[in-house]
């Protein structure tokens, strides 16, 4: 009976293992199964999926990666939707806070991302240093990036930064210096803010942010139309 239930055990596990790893040439630990993220949720309620609009409904989005508008130049999601982790999503609703009561809110272009999506990515991108390696995965596959920037109340507009979202420019880098003085302004008031509650931008994007804390949590590849 004993050797039973371990044969049982073990089996349950390669079971498990394999959802896990389904689809994945690198041999990485990925959640691709909804039913096995839904069971996690009772143990670990913090790494839920929350829709960032349904939680925050000033915020204003721009998914690049729903339309032809981004540098893929295809439509990569299915549905125009953000989301991210429970403790990313409330950490975003206080630096709304910040921000609205200095005239200004944010606009999210990108957050959780498949799995598959990153693949897709670098497979097409011309310059690797600007997208994830998919060896490693990504932190919007983690829920726990975001890429964004900063509207201004009065008007409705994106606040003047050093490029576009998603260019692949020198400019881009959050610490490139030749630009107007009002631009570097408005991009260090955006990367502190970030900063000061739980985020750091990364090296070469000026508008992506990682949370502080995203090794605690899981790659995953599930599609916004089940979440």
């Amino acid at each position: 009976m004993k050797r039973l239930l371990s044969l049982a055990l073990v089996a349950a596990c390669l079971s498990s293992c394999a959802q896990k790893n389904a689809q994945n040439p690198y041999g990485l630990a990925i959640v691709s199964d909804y039913k096995t993220y839904k069971a996690d949720l009772r143990t670990h309620p913090n790494n839920e999926l929350v829709e960032i609009k349904k939680a925050i409904p000033s915020v204003v989005l721009d998914i690049r990666y729903a339309t032809t508008n981004n540098f893929m130049q295809q439509v990569m999601y299915k549905q125009a939707r953000a989301f991210a982790r429970k403790p990313v999503v409330e950490q975003l609703k206080k630096i709304q806070a910040v921000l609205n009561q200095k005239g200004y809110g944010l606009k999210i272009f990108d957050g959780y991302r498949p799995y598959a999506i990153t693949v897709a990515f670098y497979q097409k991108a011309s310059d690797k240093n600007f997208v994830a390696n998919p060896n490693k995965g990504s932190k919007h596959n983690r829920g726990c990036a975001v890429d964004l920037t900063i509207i201004d109340l009065k008007t409705g507009k994106d606040v003047p930064m050093p490029t576009p979202y998603d260019s692949f420019a020198p400019e881009a880098a959050p610490h490139y210096q030749k630009l107007p003085a009002n631009v570097i302004k408005n991009r260090d008031f955006l990367i502190a803010t970030m900063q000061a509650n739980g985020f750091k931008v990364i090296y070469n994007e000026w508008w992506h942010f990682d949370f502080n804390g995203w090794q605690e949590y899981d790659l995953m590849d599930i599609p916004f139309e089940k979440l």
